[in-house]
Formats: C-alpha cells, structure tokens, sequence
C-alpha cells in the first residue's frame, strides 16, 4: 500500500490518472499533455505501475496505458473501515485517548 500512496501523493501522476479515466493512451499521448521529457513521463508512469494503478497492453508498436480501478476500489474498502463506527461523519466524536 506505500507504493499506493507514493505514487498518489504527487499532482502529476493523479493529472495522468484523471486522463486515462477517459480513455487508453499511449506514453507519447499522455507526454502532450504535459511540459516535462518523455522519460519523465515514463518515470511516474512506471511509479504508477508498481502501485498497480496502471496497466499496459501492447497493440503493435504502441503501448496502451489504462486505468486499474481495482485498486481504487481496495483503497476505499480499506479507508471506509476508519469510518464505519462514526457514521455520519458528521457527528461529533470524543477521542479515544487525551495525551497528557
């Protein structure tokens, strides 16, 4: 899950994410949209990879990056745990320890 977080935690690779929501690109695709190298661009997309966000298909000579919603879905699974005995979120709740 670290990879996970590292790989959200930087503005860029969640821009690549919000693009590939709505459709497949190729690296080059996704590179124009942005103003930074190829190989920068290969780098958050390889980051976003080990976290497993992505996954790539190769059709010919181009490789298709596509989003992996799976592990969005385990991410709010784990996340709404947290959650589940203070519904709604709104209610107001007494901490559980006061550090002294």
């Amino acid at each position: 899950m670290n990879n996970l977080f590292k790989a959200l935690n930087d503005k860029t690779r969640r821009d690549i994410l919000e693009l590939l929501k709505k459709e497949d690109l190729t690296a080059g695709q996704i590179a124009a949209h942005f103003r930074f190298s190829k190989p920068t661009i290969s780098h958050h997309l390889d980051l976003l990879k080990q976290a497993e966000l992505l996954t790539s298909v190769k059709k010919g000579q181009f490789v298709f990056y596509s989003l992996n919603t799976t592990v969005m879905d385990e991410l709010l699974k784990w996340m709404l745990q947290f959650t589940a005995d203070t519904l709604p979120l709104t209610k107001k709740t007494t901490p559980r320890y006061e550090g002294k």
